[in-house]
């Protein structure tokens, strides 16, 4: 039994410098827990343990990525990972309101279609589908909903059927053209996270290859076409 968090990265901490944090020199010790990241750290962990969870995963720090055969299974196990989680803490670090927004606010959230960030990245929407809990967070972890009472809203943010959001994707009978059209708007740092950000989705594995640019989602295009018969992918 554990918890997951979903969350856009910022000034993070990584797994190098989580395992060496008590061997660090004080400066440098005391500027990694002045970074965002270090208390978002802590602040998911201490929802974790109000919730009785002796156990949180978070992308940031606990994968080596020093390590490339540790980088490939972890993306390639990522939708399974958080499909498996008892529950999902999704972090609004741009929300200050102690209530999900309804609207959308192109003044509030100018850079990401009048919506906080969350909903615009790239991971984050296998990390909505997948867990069968998702419970929302605003910038000061003040708890602003969960997926089960918010699906229609979450529907009309991202364009994904309700039934999808409650029940996730087993049984569906969806075009891989439908699942595609969720992600189109969203962005990701690196181009090659396009794709590796929709493996789990398909239910395909693909070797990290990053450098490798668009050539990642022709990659990831021609394992869909092995794996469904649906041309419908084509059309992206």
């Amino acid at each position: 039994r554990y918890a997951i968090l979903s969350h856009r990265w910022g000034a993070e901490v990584d797994y190098k410098e989580m395992t060496r944090l008590m061997k660090m020199e004080e400066r440098k010790r005391n500027e990694v827990r002045q970074r965002s990241g270090y208390q978002k750290i802590i602040e998911s962990c201490k929802q974790a343990m109000k919730d009785g969870y002796k156990w949180l995963w978070i992308d940031t720090c606990c994968i080596d990525k020093r390590s490339s055969s540790e980088l490939t299974e972890a993306i390639n196990s990522m939708y399974r990972w958080y499909q498996n989680a008892q529950v999902c803490y999704a972090y609004l670090n741009d929300v200050d309101e102690s209530t999900f927004p309804t609207e959308g606010d192109h003044d509030k959230f100018a850079g990401s279609n009048g919506w906080p960030e969350w909903f615009m990245r790239g991971w984050t929407l296998q990390e909505l589908i997948a867990p069968k809990e998702v419970e929302f967070f605003n910038k000061d972890w003040v708890h602003i909903g969960s997926k089960q009472h918010l699906e229609f809203e979450l529907q009309t943010i991202t364009g994904i059927p309700y039934e999808v959001l409650t029940s996730g994707l087993a049984g569906k009978r969806l075009s891989v053209a439908q699942i595609m059209s969720w992600a189109a708007k969203r962005k990701t740092t690196r181009e090659e996270d396009r794709a590796y950000s929709l493996m789990g989705l398909f239910g395909v594995n693909l070797p990290m290859l990053y450098g490798e640019g668009k050539n990642a989602f022709r990659r990831l295009q021609l394992e869909i076409i092995r794996e469904f018969n649906d041309q419908s992918i084509l059309a992206w």
